[in-house]
């Protein structure tokens, strides 16, 4: 017969200790990296969708409003199985739910290149000079563009991609806060927060790149032609197929990290027993549904959480339009091209974002701030962002000066949204169309909507390297040594401008490091002040609720606002409104920063009913807290049973009788310890005082050894 033998790995009660922990503490780990890769690749997806919006708004000529209703249609896809997701899904296997979601985000950033494809080439025409004949009119000889309705598909794909989003956060932050130790869910939150941001720095660089590129592969530097808006959404797509993959070698559930058995100190407790939060696999589904609708209201029915919602939901609205609209806004009021404000934002704006959420829970986690402590500080960071984003108002440049439209045609400044203004006594005789865009610039600088309108009658070069000459409505210092060329694109702001725009990416870059401290708090005081088994749907109601009331309108009617700015539209090739050319700078700073500031102001009065909420209802658990230890801790002394010196003729220990205000010593059995004296070797109750007290006596002897709390509020 053979003898068993325990191998290195085993002991003869089970499995080794450390390798039984290391095992725990590798699957937890290996979770938390995939889980940061996940969130790494939505983000690439997400902001490169942000970065790409002037891009697809040119490519399909589109207003601001209906690249709005695109961005927002992330949301819609997302809300739609949000709720059921994060109170089903809590109970199932949720790294696999996570690893789905990843496949389906995939899917939709393909979805929403393809249109490319079906489209035709992209052309760009350079108007050929000819003094009778210079436009043909809008509307004659039309033929409708194919693939003008192609859209719809990156509208749908962007669904698609927030369908598949909807595990991701709600059930990681979960499992996270689910099995690691109550002191470090903060600090992993914040690392994962952290590394998932260099997603939206990685898709503001590849935004850039992609401006780069003209959308038939190839280099180009005119602000009217289109980058190949559609190569990066197949990049992300790549990426996110790959996060994926980890999930679907994860387990179900994880040991409890500070947990450990009783019985055999190397195991875990999750081991024998996974926290209780998870549904056996036995569960039904039946049941899991019957408990939503309690849940659900007893989560609504916590105070703090439902201010914390109101103010997010105003806070989310006002981040929302600023992130999708804030490199158009760079474009339009400092002069920058696509290209160049999606790489300001990426290597600026987002690394100290990064460093910002990574300081505030290492903040917390080092100085263990408590929940209220938590709100304070998330407070006091993000009303010092929005004092800074205050200053953004004063950061400004004039308006570009377009012939017609900003400033008369002798150099006279104006302001002008009606289109008889385009023409004047220099281009009468040239028969030039109003919907025309096709800007120049010439050395006084200002700039002409075209060469037509710019009474140009001759040309020489080709493409882009077009030069137009005998410009009759150009402005010279002197007739006969001034040129009367014009050049094509706009011409460049001033120097005074660049200064400017310096100042305001300085504001912009410190309001959004102190802003982001307040990360990783604001989102751990969420999870703290409701009950530990509500935090998953708790999460998923958060998310469902700020990106309906959030994430939804906020993009339409922040690009409804932009587009009331617009001073030159563009016209289809069949008529009808296209896409901006122009807007009023100053309008739209003023529109635009104060949606920002209000919404985000709005937010702080809930915010400050949280701080005050959660003190008042913390403080009264605090005192529950102390006075039940204080009992513990009394009762603990007091012997059990019948130990010696105790008889059956001795009454029950204290905490029976201390409430009754006319017990007298004469009624307590001789001889009956006091288990707190007896241990000091100072005898029974009859040997410590050597004379009898009365109830009130005796309560006021135990407020001056236990302490008031021990005896409650009758002490």
């Amino acid at each position: 017969m053979t003898v068993p033998t325990i191998d290195d790995n085993t002991t003869a009660n089970g499995p080794d200790k450390k390798s039984t922990k290391d095992s725990c503490c590798s699957a937890f780990k290996m979770f938390v990296m995939s889980l940061s890769f996940a969130y790494f690749s939505k983000a690439l997806a997400g902001t490169y969708m942000k970065s790409s919006i002037t891009q697809i708004e040119r490519r399909f000529d589109l207003p601001s409003s209906t690249v709005g209703l695109i961005d927002v249609s992330f949301e819609m896809g997302n809300l739609l199985f949000l709720v059921l997701v994060s109170h089903f899904g809590a109970n199932m296997h949720r790294p696999r739910l996570i690893g789905s979601g990843c496949f389906l985000m995939a899917v939709g950033s393909a979805v929403t290149g393809l249109p490319h494809f079906f489209m035709g080439r992209y052309v760009c025409f350079t108007t050929a000079v000819d003094p009778l004949h210079v436009t043909v009119i809008a509307g004659l000889d039309c033929v409708k563009e194919h693939g003008s309705n192609m859209w719809v598909y990156v509208f749908l794909g962007n669904a698609l991609r927030g369908i598949g989003e909807t595990p991701v956060t709600p059930l990681g932050i979960s499992y996270i806060d689910d099995f690691a130790k109550a002191e470090s869910s903060a600090f992993y939150i914040a690392c994962l927060q952290t590394i998932a941001l260099l997603g939206p720095m990685f898709g503001y660089l590849l935004g850039s790149m992609c401006a780069k590129l003209y959308v038939d592969i190839g280099f180009v530097n005119d602000a009217r032609w289109v980058g190949a808006w559609w190569l990066g959404f197949f990049v992300s797509a790549t990426v996110t197929l790959l996060a994926g993959i980890p999930f679907w070698f994860l387990p179900r559930s994880l040991p409890k990290q500070e947990a450990v058995h009783k019985d055999n100190p190397g195991f875990c407790h999750g081991v024998q027993e996974a926290v209780a939060h998870p549904a056996s696999p036995s569960m039904k589904l039946a049941d899991i549904a019957k408990g939503f609708l309690p849940s659900l209201k007893r989560l609504l029915g916590t105070p703090a959480y439902f201010l914390l919602l109101c103010g997010s939901v105003l806070k989310f609205n006002s981040l929302t339009g600023l992130f999708t609209f804030k490199a158009k806004y760079m474009e339009q009021q400092f002069g920058q091209s696509a290209s160049r404000a999606n790489f300001l934002l990426g290597v600026l704006n987002l690394p100290v974002i990064s460093v910002g959420i990574f300081l505030g829970g290492l903040l917390m986690k080092r100085y263990r701030l408590s929940v209220v402590s938590g709100a304070k500080f998330s407070f006091l960071t993000s009303f010092s962002a929005y004092l800074l984003l205050l200053l953004q108002f004063g950061t400004k440049c004039d308006n570009p000066r377009l012939a017609g439209l900003t400033v008369s045609y002798n150099g006279t400044p104006q302001i002008s949204y009606e289109e008889r203004t385009l023409f004047s006594q220099c281009n009468l005789g040239c028969v030039c169309s109003a919907a025309e865009w096709e800007p120049v610039c010439s050395d006084n600088g200002i700039t002409y909507l075209s060469p037509c309108l710019a009474g140009c009658t001759s040309s020489t070069g080709y493409g882009k390297n077009t030069v137009f000459h005998n410009c009759s409505c150009v402005l010279t210092p002197s007739p006969v040594e001034g040129r009367t060329s014009v050049s094509l694109g706009q011409c460049p702001r001033g120097p005074q401008c660049s200064r400017t725009f310096t100042s305001y990416m300085a504001v912009s870059v410190l309001s959004s490091f102190i802003n982001s401290l307040g990360v990783t708090p604001a989102y751990m005081v969420i999870i703290r002040c409701i009950n530990p088994e509500l935090k998953a749907l708790a999460l998923g109601i958060q998310t469902l609720v700020i990106r309906t009331l959030g994430g939804i309108p906020a993009p339409v009617y922040f690009g409804a606002l932009i587009d009331s700015t617009c001073l030159k539209w563009g016209m289809k090739k069949c008529g009808g409104r296209g896409a901006c050319r122009l807007y009023d700078s100053d309008m739209y700073r003023v529109i635009f920063l104060g949606l920002v500031t209000c919404l985000s102001g709005c937010s702080y009065f809930f915010a400050i009913a949280v701080i005050v909420l959660l003190r008042k209802q913390f403080r009264k658990e605090d005192i529950k807290s102390l006075q039940k230890t204080k009992r513990d801790e009394f009762e603990l002394q007091v012997p059990k049973g019948q130990p010696d010196g105790w008889s059956e003729a001795c009454p029950a220990p204290l905490g029976q009788w201390e409430g009754e205000a006319d017990i007298t010593c004469s009624q307590m059995p001789k001889g009956c310890p006091s288990a707190e004296w007896d241990q000091k070797g100072e005898g029974t109750f009859e040997q410590v005082h050597g004379q009898e007290k009365s109830g009130q006596q005796l309560r006021s002897y135990l407020h001056r050894t236990a302490g008031p709390e021990t005896l409650g509020p009758q002490g």
